[in-house]
């Protein structure tokens, strides 16, 4: 059974920090680009981060460059999104999702339920 599994979401005053996690199985997690996508309430899902099969490249969305890190523990078949300087319009459902090599939700191959993230101003 194909498994993403997000955790590290919460509540968090602008200017603060959080770190994402998604623990992956049942699928060759060394195959997949895997990243995150994220949604906020009356939009569509956004490709925020996303890293390569090798961990050679990265992608971030403009509005998160110098902010977020992406990173990946192969060896746990574990994605990390850390998310500093935070803003309020960062606030939404955070989505791990893999194949995010397109940033396009409708070619994403699996996906996790979501961790909700709110920035307070």
């Amino acid at each position: 059974e194909v498994q993403l599994v997000e955790s590290g979401g919460g509540l968090v005053q602008a200017g603060g920090s959080l770190r994402l996690s998604c623990a992956a199985s049942g699928f060759t997690f060394d195959d997949y680009a895997i990243g995150w996508f994220r949604q906020a309430p009356g939009k569509e899902h956004e490709g925020v981060s996303c890293i390569s099969s090798s961990n050679e490249r990265t992608y971030y969305a403009d509005s998160v460059k110098g902010r977020f890190t992406i990173s990946s523990d192969n060896a746990k078949n574990t994605v990390y999104l850390q998310m500093n300087s935070l803003k309020p319009e960062d606030t939404a459902v955070y989505f791990c999702a893999a194949d995010c090599r397109w940033r396009d939700w409708d070619k994403v191959d699996y996906w996790g339920q979501g961790t909700q993230v709110t920035v307070s101003s």
